[in-house]
C-alpha cells in the first residue's frame, strides 16, 4: 500500500496547486459556451459579443463550424483586454452578412510610436498584440470586409483565410509593429491588404498568398509609412480587366503622405494584363519626388501586366536581381524620378511564354529622370518603340545617366535610344541585332541636344550603318566596336 500512497499524495498536491493558480491562468473562451451554434444558419452575432464581453483576457475560440454574423464585432481592447481570435486549427468559418469588417480591433495607441517610452501602461496591460489565428472569414455581403485594425500596437495576423470580401485586411488611423504571416487573402471585390490614410511604422507582410483582388493586392493611400517589408509572398492576378486601374502592389502618395524605407524581396508578382495595370506602382506627389523612397526591390519574379514596375515621382530606389517577362507595354517605366539604380536584372523573352499572336513590347524607359544608373542587365526581345523613336532602353529629357555593361539582344527597333538628354554615359554595353528582316534600325541612336554625352567602348553586332546613328548635338562617340552583319 505504501508503494502507491506517496505517488498518489504527490498527484493530489500538484492538482491542488494547479487549482489554486487557475485564476491567474488565461483560459480560452469557447463561443459555444455563450450560445453560439456554428451551424451556418443561426445568427451568432450576440453570442460572440457575449463571449468577448465575458472573457477576462485570453483567446476567443471558435470550434469547428460556420458562424453567421450580421454586423461588425468590435473589440475595444482597453475594455476587453488582450484578446485573440482562434479557429482551432482553421476549422471554423466566420460568414459576414453585414456591411463593414467582420472584426474591428480598436486600441488607444493613437499618438504613441514604437518607442517604449511612448507606450501607455494600459497598452501593455490590455491592448498589446491583438491576434487573429487559424480562422476563415467569408464575405456574404457586397460591402463585407475581413478585419480592421485601428490604433493598435503589435497586431498579428497568421494563418487567416479571408475571401469574397470587399477589403481583406484594413488598417486605419494609426498602428505600430504589424505582422501578417502565412495568410491567404483571396478574391476581394476591392483591395486585399489596404493601408488607408494610416500612420504605420514597422510592418511585415510575409509568406502569404494575396490574389484575385480586383482593385489591388496591397495598396497604400495617403499614408505615412516607415520600415515596410513585403517578403516571400505570392501576389498575383490582382486586377479586373473590365474594371478600374489596379496594381498588385500600389503605393500612392499623389494626394499626400510619404512611404519610405521599404523592401520588396523574394516575391512572385504576376497578373493578367489590365488597362493601365502594373505589377508594382509607386506614385509620388506631382512635382516632388521626395515622398516615396529608400526602397529595395530585389530577388522577385515580376511578370504579365501592362507595366511590370512603374516609378513615378520617386527617389532612392534600388531594383536588383529580379526576373521580368511579359511587360505588355514596358517592363520598367521611370518617370520624373531620381537616384535610381537598376542592376543585374533579367528582362527575358522566353519563347515558351510568347505564342505567335502575343504582342509584348517590353523594355525600359526613363523620362525626365536624374542621377540614374542602369548596369549589368540583360534585355532580350524588347519591341518598344516605332519607326522614328524609342528602343529597348529609352532615355528622354533626362540627365546624369549611366548605362554600363548591359546586354541587349534582338530589339525590334533600337537597342538604346537617347533624346534631348545630358551627361549620359553609355559604356561597355553589348548590343546584338537579329539579322533577319534587316535587323534593328540602330544599335544606339541619339537625337536632339545631348551635351556631355559619351558613347564609348560598346560592342554592336549590326549592319555598320545601323550600329550608331548620331543625330545629336554635343555627344562624343568613340572607340566602339562594330561587327558588321551587312551582306
Amino acid at each position: 500500500m505504501l508503494i502507491f500512497y506517496y505517488p498518489f499524495r504527490q498527484c493530489v498536491i500538484v492538482l491542488l496547486c494547479l487549482i489554486s493558480f487557475m485564476p491567474l491562468i488565461s483560459k480560452a473562451v469557447d463561443v459555444k459556451d455563450f450560445g453560439a451554434k456554428g451551424d451556418g444558419t443561426t445568427d451568432d452575432t450576440k453570442a460572440i459579443l457575449a463571449a468577448i464581453d465575458g472573457a477576462v483576457d485570453g483567446v476567443i475560440e471558435f470550434p469547428r463550424g460556420t458562424y453567421r454574423i450580421t454586423k461588425t464585432i468590435e473589440i475595444n481592447l482597453s475594455q476587453n483586454g488582450t484578446l485573440g481570435l482562434s479557429g482551432r486549427g482553421a476549422s471554423a468559418c466566420i460568414r459576414m452578412e453585414g456591411e463593414g469588417p467582420a472584426f474591428r480591433f480598436v486600441g488607444s495607441h493613437d499618438k504613441g510610436s514604437a518607442l517604449p517610452a511612448s507606450v501607455k501602461p494600459i497598452t501593455w496591460e490590455k491592448e498589446r498584440m491583438p491576434l487573429v489565428d487559424a480562422l476563415e472569414i467569408l464575405g456574404a455581403h457586397p460591402n463585407a470586409n475581413g478585419i480592421e485594425f485601428k490604433n493598435t500596437i503589435q497586431a498579428t495576423v497568421r494563418a487567416l483565410l479571408v475571401r469574397d470580401v470587399r477589403i481583406g485586411i484594413h488598417f486605419t488611423s494609426r498602428n505600430r509593429n504589424v505582422l501578417i504571416d502565412g495568410c491567404h487573402v483571396y478574391n476581394a471585390s476591392g483591395i486585399g491588404i489596404y493601408l488607408d490614410k494610416v500612420n504605420i511604422h514597422q510592418m511585415i507582410i510575409s509568406d502569404s498568398h494575396i490574389s484575385y483582388c480586383k482593385k489591388g493586392g496591397i495598396r497604400v493611400d495617403e499614408s505615412e509609412i516607415r520600415d515596410f517589408q513585403i517578403t516571400g509572398n505570392d501576389i498575383e492576378y490582382n486586377c479586373d480587366p473590365e474594371g478600374e486601374v489596379a496594381a498588385d502592389i500600389w503605393i500612392d502618395c499623389s494626394r499626400g503622405g510619404s512611404v519610405r524605407e521599404g523592401t520588396l524581396a523574394g516575391n512572385t508578382i504576376q497578373a493578367i494584363p489590365s488597362p493601365g495595370g502594373a505589377n508594382i506602382r509607386f506614385t509620388g506627389l506631382p512635382g516632388n519626388a521626395d515622398k516615396i523612397g529608400l526602397w529595395n526591390i530585389t530577388g522577385n519574379h515580376i511578370s504579365n501586366q501592362e507595366v511590370n514596375i512603374h516609378l513615378d515621382h520617386s527617389r532612392g530606389i534600388s531594383i536588383s536581381g529580379n526576373t521580368f517577362i511579359r511587360g505588355y507595354d514596358r517592363h520598367l517605366i521611370i518617370d520624373d524620378s531620381r537616384n535610381i539604380i537598376v542592376n543585374a536584372n533579367v528582362f527575358d523573352h522566353n519563347a515558351d511564354y510568347f505564342p505567335a499572336n502575343l504582342v509584348s513590347l517590353g523594355g525600359i524607359s526613363v523620362a525626365r529622370g536624374q542621377n540614374i544608373v542602369l548596369n549589368d542587365n540583360i534585355i532580350e526581345g524588347a519591341e518598344y518603340g516605332n519607326e522614328t523613336a524609342g528602343g529597348a532602353l529609352t532615355l528622354v529629357e533626362s540627365s546624369e545617366i549611366t548605362l554600363s555593361g548591359n546586354q541587349i539582344k534582338n530589339p525590334k527597333y533600337r537597342g538604346i535610344y537617347v533624346d534631348r538628354s545630358s551627361l549620359v554615359r553609355i559604356t561597355d554595353c553589348l548590343i546584338v541585332g537579329d539579322a533577319k528582316d534587316g535587323g534593328m534600325l540602330a544599335g544606339i541612336a541619339l537625337e536632339g541636344t545631348c551635351p556631355g554625352t559619351v558613347i564609348r567602348d560598346n560592342s554592336i553586332k549590326a549592319p555598320e550603318k545601323n550600329a550608331i546613328v548620331n543625330r545629336a548635338k554635343g555627344a562624343v562617340v568613340e572607340s566602339n566596336t562594330v561587327i558588321n552583319t551587312a551582306p
